[in-house]
């Protein structure tokens, strides 16, 4: 009859091997099988050595108690390795070699062992046969010298006190008056806790009163003496009941530097039975662990939860952690349970009215079916009986540890004051540790959030903030998301991007999203759990599954029922929404999801809450930023010019660039347009500064020429003009160059200009030839002066010449202390001869980007006008 199971699994790396000798080492401790152990680790070793190393496969291991001794069995999954058989005549190896020893081991060492195959895995196991023992033997020590024993006084005096079933004294021994001066009609009929000078034993939470209550116990306490001192005793109290079948409490009693002769000695490890009195004394708490408690917190949660099983020999045990205002207890190790389900759900810390609805006091209950609901955690489980006992560091509640079994009345207030002295011991450790575990997540958070809010600052753009916050959160603090937004008040969310950490999941998580109603935009802070999702994933994958066995309307597409059942894993879990809330608005909101029986940490809630303030103001911030960029840009693009008109007998190429991240239009502008028939007009100019408060004079220039040189002005008259608005524009006026001109295609093939250039770079004329002469002369630039006297200038452009207009940022472009120039201008210029006007414009800005390694900081326009001639028949 198995009594007792632990297992396993690891990994196929080299420290596998020593993490497993470790786990039976220490399960066999905890059973009190020291005897064999050595033998166990052992073979356990070359077993897992064989999986791991050589197989290279991962090795699972469980061991199990019965009363014949212990089996141990180590699985792998690399089933198609050859096994030696004992009747046939094979050469196990030569024992000195590496591998291969596993089996001569356990033909060695073991009573039994056996290889059993199944199609995905190959199982050795082996039986450790228990030692005999002398009949009627508790326990025993070594023989030891005198000086060695330990010290009592020239006579043990053992106190002989019996308790009533109401507590009072009913009975006074000799001993006892010897040892506290009170006389036996003196206390007679007076409660035992009238006498004792502090409430409980030091170090534990289970009082003097509670303890008479139990069957039986084992501790220190002080009783008050008749002269006013505290002797410490040692007390060893057995609850019995009298041939009338009233119950009561026999205490015995010693002096507390005497106790040895009441204490029941501890179980030790087998490697410390034979270390000397001068050795290191065995803390409690190692001996119920095993072992020294592992260095992370889930570790020894779940090491304590097991020991704490087969201590009582129970089905099942869990642990629960406090919240930090107490009020809730949350699950963080269990056995025997479904742990998928159950790790880190919460329970209320009162679960009904009276002590055992209580975590703060010890609990027995015989049977769950009487009083349901008594232990939540359980509810569901199977299990009938339950010990549950406090963990308290300085009177606070810390935990709760349990023990639970199928069968009905298993427990006794004996197996609660063992599970209690074992959880008083245990829980200044976990306290420990679970305060290093919350210094280490907060540190984390800290530094994620530092980071998030460093990524979300980066950028500006909408759809990369919404796939940042998504990433930030899966996998680190959910298995998928969705994020919803919300585009005004009177809109509805809006399904705007999903992340599964399973890439292959997205596209199914998206369809079920989209086919439910969205969560509702509440502006209240903190998580909600939503279960939307997971009940229509659970509905499409029964009406999936129910299809697929013709139960219903047979299915679209044959692979949908894998989609749908992947769909319904993935949100299986527990859903949680947090609002997008900026600048007092609900904007979106932020949807978490675990896959099937998972639940939220608070602390991930709480982190997860932290993330979705500063995502929800990034996201916003991205709003407002594309709000006012479209409008900018809209602006802008009203600034220029429409499309180029087409010129007969006259090519035109304009090349625009605008100086800053967004800008569509600065201090640089062009247009060409016609002024009526067979004239056009056009100009190039440079407005001071760059921006949008130059192109703001950008836009009244522009508009400004167009009506001027429509209502018949000439050149002059239309610059004059122009200078009378830009300083009528006062404090927001700015200084202008500009070249303007009229042209006029002859039917010759030849074209007329009328240019004034009002201090703008003057335009360079290229001829068949090659040579380079500006076309025009520097007049006053304007904005400057009121009075101007403008005049303007006819050029005759022959076919195959070309005009080029530029604005000084092209002729200012540097490089250190060197500049482009007008010199550097008109050589690039005079590399053109031939080229089309386009072609003329495109070398033109080559040559200017290649001038410098940097962007260029200026506006830069670029207009070339180029007179091909004639076509001939």
């Amino acid at each position: 009859m198995i009594t007792a199971r632990a297992a396993a699994s690891f990994e196929p790396v080299g420290r596998s091997v020593a993490t497993a000798r470790s786990f039976v080492r220490d399960t066999l401790q905890g059973w009190g099988f020291g005897d064999i152990v050595d033998d166990a680790v052992v073979l356990t070793s070359e077993l897992v050595t064989n999986a791991v190393v050589h197989a290279g496969t991962s090795a699972d291991v469980l061991c199990l108690r019965s009363d014949e001794g212990v089996r141990i069995e180590v699985a792998d999954r690399y089933p198609e390795r050859e096994i030696p058989l004992q009747a046939a005549a094979i050469n196990m190896g030569s024992p000195d070699r590496e591998g291969g020893r596993g089996l001569q081991l356990c033909a060695a060492l073991a009573g039994r062992w056996g290889v059993e195959y199944t199609p995905t895995h190959k199982q050795v196991w082996f039986q450790l046969d228990l030692p005999e023992r002398p009949v009627g033997t508790r326990t025993a020590g070594p023989s030891l010298p005198a000086d060695l024993l330990p010290l009592a006084d020239g006579r043990v005096r053992v106190a002989v006190v019996q308790i009533d079933r109401s507590g009072c004294i009913s009975a006074w021994s000799e001993d006892a008056e010897e040892l506290f001066g009170y006389a036996a009609e003196q206390v007679v009929g007076k409660p035992l806790t009238d006498l004792a000078a502090w409430p409980h034993t030091p170090g534990t939470s289970t009082g003097i009163a509670e303890a008479l209550q139990l069957s039986r116990w084992e501790g220190s306490y002080g009783i008050r003496g008749a002269d006013g001192r505290v002797t410490p005793v040692y007390a060893s109290h057995l609850r019995v009941r009298d041939t009338a079948g009233e119950p009561s409490t026999v205490c015995l009693l010693v002096r507390d530097h005497e106790r040895a002769v009441l204490q029941t000695p501890l179980r030790l490890p087998a490697s410390d039975t034979g270390a000397g009195p001068e050795g290191p004394t065995a803390d409690a708490f190692e001996v119920f662990i095993g072992s020294p408690a592992p260095d992370d917190l889930d570790g020894l949660l779940q090491r304590t939860v097991e020991r704490a099983r087969d201590m009582l020999d129970g089905d099942s045990a869990f642990l629960l952690l406090a919240t930090d205002d107490e009020t809730e207890l949350e699950v963080r190790a269990s056995t025997g349970l479904p742990s998928a389900r159950q790790r880190f759900a919460r329970v209320p810390v009162e679960a009904g009215p009276g002590r055992y609805g209580s975590a703060r006091m010890p609990a027995v209950h015989e049977d769950l079916t009487v009083v349901p609901g008594a232990v939540p955690l359980l509810g569901g489980t199977g299990m009938r009986s339950v010990v549950t006992v406090p963990l308290k560091v300085e009177g606070r509640l810390t935990g709760s540890l349990g023990v639970a079994a199928e069968a009905p009345g298993r427990y006794s207030n004996e197996e609660a004051l063992r599970l209690q002295f074992a959880a008083d011991r245990i829980a200044l450790a976990v306290e420990s540790a679970r305060l290093g575990e919350l210094e280490r997540l907060r540190r984390g958070s800290l530094s994620f959030l530092v980071e998030a809010s460093d990524l979300l600052a980066g950028t500006l753009d909408r759809d990369q903030t919404l796939a940042l916050m998504a990433q930030m959160t899966v996998p680190t603090l959910a298995t998928w998301c969705a994020v919803y937004t919300i585009a005004d008040q009177a809109s509805e969310p809006y399904l705007s991007y999903v992340l599964h950490e399973d890439e292959e999941r997205i596209d199914g998580l998206k369809a079920l999203l989209a086919k439910i109603a969205p969560p509702d935009p509440v502006p209240t802070p903190g998580a909600r759990v939503w279960s939307a999702p997971a009940e229509a994933a659970h509905q499409a994958a029964l009406r999936t599954s129910m299809r697929s066995l013709g139960l219903g309307e047979q299915p679209s597409v044959s692979s949908g029922i894998g989609t749908t059942l992947a769909t319904a894993s993935a949100v299986g879990g527990e859903t949680v929404v947090l609002p997008l809330v900026a600048r007092n608005r609900v904007i979106g909101m932020l949807t978490l999801g675990k896959p099937s029986d998972e639940h939220f940490r608070q602390e991930i809630l709480e982190l997860a809450e932290d993330l979705s303030r500063r995502a929800a103001l990034a996201l916003d911030n991205a709003r407002l930023y594309s709000e006012r960029m479209a409008i900018s840009q809209s602006l802008q693009r009203s600034l220029l010019p429409p499309e180029l008109p087409l010129v007969d007998g006259v090519e035109v190429e304009v090349i625009y660039r605008a100086a800053g991240e967004g800008n569509e239009v600065g201090g640089d502008f062009y247009d060409l347009f016609p002024i009526r028939d067979g004239a056009y007009g056009f100009a190039i100019g440079d407005v001071c500064g760059t921006g949008p408060e130059a192109a703001a004079v950008t836009g009244l220039a522009r508009h400004a020429l167009r009506l001027l040189a429509r209502e018949g002005y000439g050149g002059p008259a239309v610059l004059e003009r122009l200078n009378s608005a830009i300083l009528d524009e006062g404090a927001r006026s700015r200084f202008l160059t500009l070249l303007y001109g009229e042209l006029w295609p002859q039917e010759d093939g030849s074209a007329v200009l009328k240019v004034v250039c009002a201090g703008h770079p003057l335009p360079l004329r290229l001829r068949q030839d090659g040579t380079v002469e500006p076309a025009a002369e520097p007049q006053p630039l304007l904005g400057v002066m009121e009075d101007l006297e403008l005049y303007e200038q006819t050029v005759t452009l022959d076919p195959g010449d070309v005009l080029l207009c530029v604005t000084d940022g092209v002729t200012e472009r540097r490089e250190g202390t060197r500049m482009l120039g007008d010199d550097g201008l008109a050589d690039v210029l005079t590399a053109c001869t031939g080229l089309t006007a386009g072609a003329v414009a495109a070398r033109i800005m080559r040559a200017v980007e290649r001038f410098a390694s940097d962007a260029p900081s200026d506006d830069m326009a670029i207009l070339a006008m180029r007179v091909p001639g004639l076509q001939k028949d």
